[in-house]
């Protein structure tokens, strides 16, 4: 099964990609990780994005989608995988569909998780992380310990770039202006399911369940219609 989380900042897209990964056995692709893992081990595709990063520039489409497709050759996602990140763009979904169509493959499900952009800035704005480790906690739902020390290592708590109340601004006009289409490009196909990220995140894992529980027991029904 091949499923793509789209959603707008402090929609819970990685948290819930990884709940899924640990349900279904699939592997969680978060495509800002693998791209920076990728550019710090040193890899042909990590060098050649790491041009467009230093430069503050997008990756270039035809890297991400060569990025995929190098993951679709490994054993460990012969059986689908959770894309998280990635496509973000019409054009990027065109290519993705393309890519696995050669392949007999197709994206079975997206995810949209749907969040107001005033609960995502009250969401983002009470996060802090840990400048060492990297582990994220939040004020109100999930407090530390000490608020400028991280319990799990000692280094310090800082709000990051990506949590300041502009820059969720910015990232949801972006997400406005580019994702949104390419939304309207899967629902046109049939592949959205609109994921409310109201209340605790476990009722919210429950929407996930049901939602893909019910594209898994539509497949095996027409698996073995007349």
């Amino acid at each position: 099964m091949i499923i793509v989380l789209v959603g707008p900042p402090g929609a819970g897209k990685g948290t819930h990609g990884r709940r899924i990964s640990a349900k279904r056995n699939l592997p969680h692709v978060s495509s800002g990780d693998l791209l920076r893992d990728a550019v710090e081990r040193g890899t042909p595709l990590g060098l050649e994005a790491a041009e467009y990063m230093k430069a503050g520039n997008l990756v270039p489409d035809s890297i991400m989608l060569s990025w995929v497709e190098e993951l679709l050759d490994k054993p460990d996602y012969v059986n689908g995988l959770v894309l998280d990140g990635f496509p973000r763009t019409v054009p990027q979904a065109e290519g993705l569909d393309e890519l696995l169509a050669r392949r007999g493959l197709a994206v079975d499900a997206v995810l949209h998780f749907d969040i107001d952009e005033k609960a995502a800035v009250r969401r983002l704005g009470s996060r802090v992380s840990c400048s060492r480790c990297g582990v994220v906690y939040n004020l109100i739902s999930n407090p530390p310990d000490d608020p400028e020390v991280c319990g799990r290592c000692g280094g310090k708590l800082e709000v990051r770039d990506d949590d300041r109340v502009d820059t969720i601004r910015a990232r949801f006009e972006e997400f406005r202006r580019l994702t949104e289409p390419m939304l309207e490009y899967y629902r046109s196909r049939g592949k959205v399911s609109v994921i409310s990220t109201e209340g605790a995140i476990e009722s919210v894992g429950s929407r996930v369940t049901a939602v893909l529980d019910g594209l898994r027991d539509r497949g095996d029904s027409e698996s073995v219609a007349p």
